[in-house]
Formats: structure tokens, sequence, C-alpha cells
């Protein structure tokens, strides 16, 4: 049985213009600044998603502004199901499940394609 899923809550872009890049997403669309841990890094909050915008030039030789897509899950608990939900059809982990310092709690992988897809539970947006 595949373990509960909310879909796509977070998207994860590199910016070679973080502020300007900050200034369209709280000014334009009216996200707001959940957590900036430094100067390269801000994530933002639309309320019902997140969007984390890290400073890095866009290498069009092979890595677009994409980092990552996040996958909400309902309960930390479930970060651990799909785990052993993915491991058990042949999928590796990027990075196995692990609980953040503010208290999310996620999990990597690489589609087929290669694209980084992290499930995460974190309360604002996993409701």
């Amino acid at each position: 049985m595949t373990p509960p899923l909310r879909g796509i809550r977070h998207v994860a872009l590199y910016s070679p213009a973080l502020e300007a890049s900050e200034g369209f997403w709280t000014g334009v669309m009216g996200y707001v600044v959940e957590w900036r841990p430094d100067a390269d890094n801000v994530y933002l909050s639309s309320g019902t998603d997140n969007l984390a915008l890290h400073r890095r030039q866009v290498d069009t030789a092979g890595h677009g502004p994409l980092d990552h897509i996040g996958l909400a899950v309902p309960a930390a608990a479930d970060i651990d199901a799909w785990a052993t939900h993915l491991q058990g059809h042949g999928v590796t982990l990027a990075a196995k499940a692990k609980t953040h310092r503010d208290g999310s709690r996620s999990l990597y992988f690489r589609d087929p394609g290669g694209i980084l897809v992290q499930i995460l539970h974190h309360t604002p947006i996993s409701k």
C-alpha cells in the first residue's frame, strides 16, 4: 500500500539574483519570508506551500534553476513509511530520513529522470 501523500507543496530553486527573486516572490506574488538561515538562502511561504530560493549561478550547460521538488505528507511518521515503500521498490535514497532543526522531517531520492525529490513533513504545509 502506498503511504499518504498530500502532493507537491515545496519547490527549491537556484537564483543568481537572490534579492531580485525574493522581491518578486514577496512583492508581486504575495509570499512571506518564513526563514532566512543566511544571506544565500531564504524560505518563503504562501501559507499553503513554500518556495526555497538558494543563491547560485545557473549553469545552462546542464544545471538549470531547479534544485528539487518537495512532496508533503500529513505526519512525520509518514517519512519512514515512505522510506520503506521506496526501498521496497528498489529506489535508492539520496538522503535517509532525518529530522531537521526546525522540527520538519524529510528524505530525498531521485526519480528515473534524475530529478531530486524530497518527501517532507513540515507543519505549515503538511496540514
